[in-house]
């Protein structure tokens, strides 16, 4: 179409008024085209209610959901959303031959590792386009495959997690690696289940677990073991037992996790809480004495054999383990007040009506001078007067766990937010009021993912839940769906075939991130926001990086 010049001269010349009634027809991208015109076009383009109107239109976000906190201007915000989150595909890396099941970023945002059903944990560059660094073979230590990895605070070390070979294998290991020393392998310690994964504790030691029979029933220990070795064999780590819990109806400890309250418990004016309370659960400080159950124990020593062997991994390598126990936990049951910001939360799934997870398990972890004995001597001494459960007794405490949320679903992925406050959980909801009659056979679960969230300084729920991702699987067949959350993200994978991210504020949708299989993990770069990295079952990763 084309204007006389007696046209043009009315259009630019219309009141603000009228010309920003005129912009409320148009969408965002004909508000943007407008607004290079000319300079008032321009100058009215920009007025901050119109965008907030667009924000809210185009984002589909509900109109009760003020501006985030610490924001001051709509059309910035809403140039975040479009302009600055990670959607636009950037690269498809290739180099794994088979599923890749998670991916982790270091902290310091310049490497991020992929573990794969090919065997391989791969760590790579993020500078584009994106290389291998290091790679392992983690099938010559007879490992099915990789199916989790980690960085310590330092990024010195990568803790990864995988499963052994076998038909039915339920028994994993984790092992570490120096990013300091050419990939050098420090430790390897066995992990059962393989689905407890393994977390830092801190810099230098790493929970692992063990599953301990008890007649009819069944017990989860944590063990805290030392990252790097003093000793030359890499099968023999320094350790010590940190909790026991008694597991109900088959089911087991898994996904630990470590919340680091120092992160969390500031000047509450300079916490953004963004995140609405939606009733509490009992919050931890008002927290009963633990209540110790006792049952017939293993001998320790048995104890000592099964947590560092692996079947026809380690047979012949070692007849002797070397390792250091010592009773910790009871310095861990004392309770009492709010927690201090030298407390820290150790998190896991479990369960107490079948065996699938379906309860979020918080246990406060106080600090606690460990005090590390000679292996050899303690072994020696274990060998000479025998060993009969701790402190010589033939019975086993259990400790307690402070906290129990309860999901009524099947939980299948968590993750904390940048700074431990918040707690997001996938879960696929059981039908409502279903009445579970047999432990092992657990009720059918949802297609829809709910990703719920919890806050950690008062232990309640939060008003808020994010969904669009689906899965298809039944229970029994059920997989993990990796989560991760950035400080204004939150992302996770999907058997649909689909990433999702979402602005954890406004609680919306912002993009769907395709691949040709199941997307199984997820991973912000911390240090870079704009970047995301999706794990699939389609043998790739994918970088999605903003538009800018």
């Amino acid at each position: 179409m084309t204007w006389s010049p007696a046209e043009v001269d009315l259009w630019l010349s219309l009141p603000d008024s009228i010309l920003l009634h005129v912009f409320s027809f148009l969408n965002s991208k004909e508000v943007a085209k407008a607004g290079i015109t000319s300079k008032k076009w321009h100058r009215v383009s920009q007025d901050d209610l119109l965008w907030k109107d667009l924000l809210y239109s185009e984002f589909s976000v509900s109109r009760t959901i003020p501006m985030a906190p610490f924001k001051s201007s709509w059309w910035a915000e809403f140039r975040r959303l479009h302009y600055l989150s990670p959607v636009a595909l950037t690269e498809t890396l290739k180099e794994h031959t088979d599923q890749v099941l998670h991916v982790s970023f270091s902290h310091n945002g310049n490497m991020f590792a992929s573990s794969s059903k090919d065997g391989f944990i791969k760590v790579w560059t993020v500078s584009w386009p994106c290389q291998v660094k290091y790679s392992a073979d983690m099938k010559k230590h007879k490992w099915k495959y990789t199916q989790f990895s980690q960085f310590n605070s330092l990024d010195t070390l990568l803790l990864v997690s995988g499963v052994h070979f076998g038909p039915h294998s339920t028994s994993g290991e984790i092992a570490v690696f120096s990013l300091q020393d050419e990939f050098m392998l420090q430790a390897r310690v066995l992990n059962k289940p393989y689905d407890i994964f393994g977390t830092w504790l801190d810099d230098s030691y790493l929970l692992s677990g063990n599953l301990h029979w008890l007649g009819d029933s069944t017990c989860s220990v944590l063990w805290l073991n030392k990252a790097t070795q003093e000793v030359d064999s890499e099968q023999v780590s320094v350790v010590m037992r940190l909790f026991r819990f008694r597991n109900f109806n088959s089911s087991t400890i898994r996904m630990v996790t470590v919340a680091d309250c120092s992160r969390f418990l500031t000047d509450p004016a300079t916490t953004a809480n963004t995140h609405r309370s939606a009733g509490p659960c009992r919050p931890i400080s008002e927290e009963e004495a633990p209540d110790m159950n006792t049952a017939a124990s293993q001998s320790e020593e048995s104890a000592i054999t099964h947590h560092f062997s692996s079947g026809a991994s380690h047979s012949g390598e070692h007849s002797e383990l070397l390792a250091s126990y010592d009773n910790i936990d009871v310095a861990y049951r004392d309770h009492g007040g709010r927690p201090s910001a030298s407390d820290k939360y150790l998190i896991f799934t479990t369960g107490s009506e079948t065996y699938t997870p379906h309860q979020i398990g918080i246990k406060r972890i106080r600090p606690q001078q460990k005090v590390m004995k000679d292996p050899k001597t303690l072994l020696q001494e274990n060998a000479l007067h025998g060993f009969h459960g701790m402190d010589g007794q033939d019975m086993v405490e259990f400790d307690s766990v402070d906290e129990i949320i309860e999901l009524h679903g099947h939980i299948i992925g968590m993750g904390l937010s940048p700074d431990h406050r918040y707690l997001f959980v996938n879960s696929r909801s059981w039908p409502e009021g279903y009445t579970i009659r047999e432990p092992l056979e657990p009720p059918p679960i949802a297609e829809q993912i709910e990703m719920h969230v919890f806050d950690l300084t008062t232990m309640s729920r939060v008003d808020r839940i994010y969904t669009s991702h689906k899965a298809k699987t039944p229970n029994d067949e059920c997989f993990f769906i990796f989560l991760d959350v950035a400080n204004e993200f939150v992302a996770s994978g999907a058997e649909d075939h689909n990433g999702y991210i979402w602005d954890r504020h406004y609680n919306t949708l912002l993009a769907k991130l395709p691949h040709t299989d199941v997307v199984n993990s997820v991973a912000f770069n911390p240090q870079d926001p704009e970047m995301l990295i999706t794990a699939s079952d389609d043998f790739t990763l994918k970088v999605w990086r903003s538009r800018r």
